[in-house]
């Protein structure tokens, strides 16, 4: 059986058939390198925290002097 080329430099190799070894190295048709990241999904808007005055004006309290 004739050695197989796409080797990531361990002795156990797992390539499947997309090239993907399971170390995470890409076969690229002529060596293993590392796979590119894939993009981030967008994150989502942050909402603002609800507050218990939303909708309503603060009351305000006089502070006594001592």
């Amino acid at each position: 059986m004739p050695e197989d080329p796409r080797n990531c430099g361990t002795i156990a190799c797992i390539i499947n058939a997309e090239g993907y070894c399971w170390c995470g190295l890409k076969w690229d048709g002529q060596k293993m390198s590392r796979a590119p990241m894939p993009p981030l999904p967008a994150a989502a808007p942050a909402k603002a925290p609800a507050t218990k005055t939303a909708g309503r004006t603060a009351k305000k309290t006089a502070v006594k002097k001592k």
